[in-house]
């Protein structure tokens, strides 16, 4: 089956002209008021590459749309922030109702450069989520992170001076710092969810570690585990940490020595034979990890228990 291949969309302008938005006043930043540009339906998912970031607090969607992040796809109702990074596929399709309303944040890179954003954006985890991890925002949260908007946008309408660049900036730093505050909110209002996800990840834990396959399969990655639970590896971290204390990497860890104590204090099998029938390519490598994790070598492990 042939794959249609994502169309880039590399300025501001370009994507203004597509939503019938007319020019933006600043090549490398705009506000796009979304009830005003013209809705984009189309039957079959279309694939899209921005050049830029794009920030979309939406209020209202009618009809029927499906978006798509990676490979997670997400119908979603009002109260929606979410995030795209450079370099990311993007898709949609929507039907012949389709309405939308909110705004839309467009930020070159170009903007932030030279400025400590331009690093530090990447700090925040949102933009490597994928869209069924996007933010449900309250109606009190949306108005804080719409002034910051209305902020920026005035302040390229009104000045474009030496002084505009930073003020922007700034007004964009607030926002992604507001946004992480809130993310935060997300996860400890959605402890039910979330320990929904601390069940499966035991289950596929236990299940992986009792594969005999698992000498083949060697040891599960933090990828993997996020894969089979439909969520990204940043989103699964940050709410395992929110509900434990421990990100998904020290939880599979925890499963190793857990398996590992059990395997010693049971079996005759030997250090380098456990290692392998817990997936460790080399046994020096099972060892070290046992021994951060418990203060004591495999062997003397074995050796106090019995």
């Amino acid at each position: 089956m042939n794959v249609q291949q994502p169309y880039r969309i590399k300025t501001i302008k370009e994507y203004h002209k597509i939503l019938g938005a007319g020019n933006p006043e600043h090549p490398m930043i705009s506000v796009i008021d979304l009830a005003e540009i013209i809705p984009y339906r189309s039957e079959e998912s279309i694939r899209v590459i921005f050049d830029f970031y794009i920030i979309s607090l939406k209020k209202v969607e009618l009809g029927n749309v499906e978006y798509g992040y990676g490979q997670q796809k997400y119908d979603f109702d009002d109260g929606i922030l979410f995030f795209i990074s450079p370099n990311q596929i993007f898709s949609f399709k929507a039907d012949e109702d389709f309405r939308s309303s909110g705004t839309m944040l467009l930020i070159h890179p170009d903007f932030l450069w030279g400025n400590p954003l331009a690093k530090t954006i990447k700090k925040y985890e949102f933009f490597t989520y994928a869209i069924n991890e996007a933010l449900f925002v309250s109606d009190r949260e949306r108005l804080v992170l719409d002034s910051f908007i209305k902020n920026i946008e005035q302040e390229y309408h009104s000045y474009i001076d030496k002084f505009s660049e930073s003020i922007i900036i700034s007004q964009i730093e607030s926002f992604l710092n507001y946004s992480n505050r809130f993310y935060m909110r997300q996860f400890l209002t959605r402890k039910i969810s979330g320990s929904q996800i601390l069940d499966k990840l035991e289950k596929i834990l236990n299940d992986y570690f009792n594969d005999e396959d698992i000498i083949d399969k060697g040891l599960p990655s933090v990828q993997y585990i996020a894969g089979l639970l439909n969520c990204s590896p940043n989103y699964l971290s940050n709410t395992l940490k929110t509900l434990t204390g421990r990100n998904t990497q020290q939880h599979i860890h925890e499963k190793i020595i857990e398996k590992a104590k059990e395997k010693l204090s049971t079996t005759t099998l030997t250090v380098g034979e456990i290692a392998f029938e817990l997936g460790f390519e080399y046994p020096q490598s099972f060892s070290k990890l046992f021994k951060s994790k418990t203060d004591h070598s495999p062997v003397q492990f074995r050796e106090s228990f019995n």
